[in-house]
């Protein structure tokens, strides 16, 4: 693997660092404990960089999301590390009854909800629901939906890289919260297939996990969609435009499950 290559994700991390730092230093400094509260601090700083970053890198990602996104969820559709609501502009709101966000990045709720509003889905009139917990927070997101298999649509974009315990979340949420004959869409960054590319994908892993709210670049989500069994169908495929030496490899998948 070339060296440039291997240092390139240092571009994005300058970049984000040139326009989170200082917001994110000074809120530290307005209430010093914070300091003490590393997750909240890498939380701070993940919103204000997808503040800034966020809509860039949807366009860059367009064509994938509304390949795997738009023409597929349906019903209920839970949204996994919802973010600033990037994936709503994908939804047929014909075809989509609810939106349900799971967030627990409470700094970026009100562009969230803004966008929603903006796609008609609203607290209001009972389509949209925002839960501030994690997806591994699955009791609570049962909870918030009446019981299990109440979903018809599970999206994650680029959100299991980040959380705690995703091959138990991606199954439990498969098994529990998705419907018999319901869809399980991704769109995430997974770990290479090529050794070289492992290695560095695992070196930079600790450091970017610090600074991007527990985004990790080394997980076979895809792999592990996969081995959760119980699928009628599915398909996964990569992105055309990507080199094989790209730290951030994406899949995009469509599982669905049986009935």
């Amino acid at each position: 693997m070339h060296l440039l290559a291997a240092f390139a994700l240092f571009l994005d991390l300058g970049s984000a660092l040139l326009v989170a730092f200082i917001p994110t230093l000074l809120w530290v400094l307005t209430s010093p404990s914070r300091v003490f509260r590393p997750r909240n601090i890498s939380q701070f700083f993940m919103a204000k960089t997808w503040e800034t970053f966020g809509d860039a890198i949807d366009e860059r990602d367009r064509v994938d999301k509304d390949k795997l996104i738009a023409p597929n969820a349906y019903g209920v559709v839970l949204d996994l590390g919802a973010g600033n609501g990037h994936a709503i502009p994908y939804l047929d709101t014909k075809r989509v009854t609810k939106y349900v966000a799971v967030e627990p990045n409470a700094l970026m709720h009100p562009k969230l909800r803004q966008t929603a509003d903006k796609a008609g889905f609203t607290e209001a009139n009972g389509s949209l629901l925002i839960l501030g917990c994690g997806g591994e927070d699955i009791n609570t997101i049962l909870q918030a939906l009446g019981g299990t298999h109440s979903i018809d649509t599970i999206v994650s974009v680029m959100a299991l890289c980040s959380v705690p315990d995703p091959q138990k979340t991606a199954r439990v949420l498969a098994q529990e919260a998705l419907k018999p004959g319901g869809l399980f869409l991704f769109y995430e960054h997974v770990l290479s297939p090529r050794k070289d590319v492992q290695w560095w994908q695992r070196l930079w892993t600790p450091l970017w996990v610090r600074a991007f709210d527990g985004c990790c670049l080394d997980r076979p989500t895809h792999i592990w969609i996969d081995e959760i069994g119980g699928w009628s169908d599915k398909a996964v495929w990569g992105n055309a435009d990507e080199t094989e030496e790209n730290l951030f490899l994406h899949r995009s998948g469509k599982f669905v499950k049986a009935a």
